[in-house]
């Protein structure tokens, strides 16, 4: 079967890979000439893990990223919000922490590697077809086409919202790890987060929340403001490689809800799929089990049927959660300082959210089998 690929993300080419070696004949579309990543660090759960030891891949990630065993959450006052270890789940699981670029150039030099992926870069595009024979990209027919470029894509599933967030994120990569091991934040009411994601090869990822529209606002205020505001909530932030603004990135976060996946002849994942808030920090895990499962599906109908329960959760929790850590709501924030920390140390709550950290809910009640 032929199947052509646009995005050449986690996603696009997790599935380029998995199709190629089921025997199916791949074309890989990407709009940039020379494919990169772009952004600092992201957070693999249990779960991806277990899609990148499947692809193989699995050594090649643990020996660029940085093993994390502990989510840390504070107040800017001390108060303990998060604590939750992966090994109170099961002793021997983690997430790792790594960098955009080791994960994008792991995939991408399996995908160079594979004879039967034909890659097609510096192709922007813009005319995708379907009718009862085949789809077709830029004129180009397949069998399949898989829809994999990312939450600003234009080519939406059908009946497809998107919405985006009114936050995002500020990043830049520091060479030190203060706290290793610990994805680390604080917490000023719900509109003031920092954190540290320890995000391989000596680096850790700090991201610090921001409205949309106060990123001028941001720029104009200068470096070393925002420097000293962030020192006095999270004194233990690396700074002093922070020297330029074009270090900083500014990443932007969508909510997109769709009915189904799939058409008759393509499919759609990711975050072109059902991208959400990185709140509970499930965007790659959920772009490489997507892969997984439609390599694992009889048809496109199947895809769609498979991801529901768990993308609804993820998607359900995320936007749930997110305006007591990231919004204009700050209200919220007694009432999560107050019952969070309690609630942490009760037995069945702590193993739902211990169970929705790894990755595998699928449900209120239901969850997937832990990876082995």
């Amino acid at each position: 079967m032929r199947w052509g690929i646009v995005g050449a993300g986690t996603g696009g080419l997790a599935s380029a890979l998995l199709l190629a070696r089921q025997g199916h004949e791949v074309t890989l579309f990407e709009r940039v000439a020379e494919p990169t990543a772009v952004g600092a660090g992201l957070l693999l759960q249990p779960t991806g893990l277990a899609v990148l030891r499947r692809l193989g891949l699995l050594q090649r990630v643990l020996a660029h990223g940085s093993r994390v065993d502990r989510l840390w959450g504070l107040t800017a006052g001390g108060r303990m919000v998060l604590d939750l270890a992966y090994a109170d789940l099961r002793p021997d699981l983690f997430g790792l922490g790594i960098n955009r670029g080791a994960l994008f150039s792991a995939l991408w030099d399996a995908v160079c590697a594979e004879p039967t992926i034909n890659r097609r870069v510096g192709v922007d595009v813009r005319t995708l077809r379907e009718d009862d024979d085949s789809a077709t990209i830029e004129g180009e027919a397949f069998d399949r086409v898989v829809i994999a470029s990312g939450a600003r894509t234009p080519m939406r599933p059908p009946k497809a919202r998107a919405t985006p967030y009114p936050w995002g994120a500020l990043w830049f990569v520091a060479k030190a790890d203060p706290m290793p091991g610990v994805l680390y934040q604080r917490y000023r009411d719900t509109r003031k987060m920092i954190g540290l994601l320890p995000s391989g090869d000596g680096t850790v990822s700090v991201f610090w929340s921001l409205r949309a529209d106060a990123l001028e606002a941001w720029k104009a205020a200068g470096l070393s403001t925002w420097k000293d505001e962030m020192a006095t909530l999270m004194p233990e932030v690396p700074l002093g490689d922070l020297r330029e603004p074009e270090q900083v990135i500014f990443a932007p976060y969508f909510d997109v809800v769709a009915p189904a996946w799939h058409t008759k002849r393509m499919v759609w994942l990711g975050d072109a799929a059902h991208a959400m808030s990185p709140q509970l920090g499930q965007g790659a895990n959920l772009a490489l089990q997507d892969a997984a499962a439609l390599a694992d599906c009889a048809d496109l109908a199947d895809y769609s049927q498979r991801r529901r329960a768990q993308v609804g959760f993820y998607s359900m929790a995320s936007r749930a959660l997110t305006p007591f850590f990231q919004s204009s709501l700050p209200i919220l924030a007694p009432p999560r300082d107050l019952v969070a920390g309690p609630l942490n140390a009760w037995g069945w709550y702590r193993r739902q959210m211990l169970a929705s950290l790894a990755g595998i809910k699928t449900g209120l009640f239901s969850e997937m089998p832990l990876p082995g």
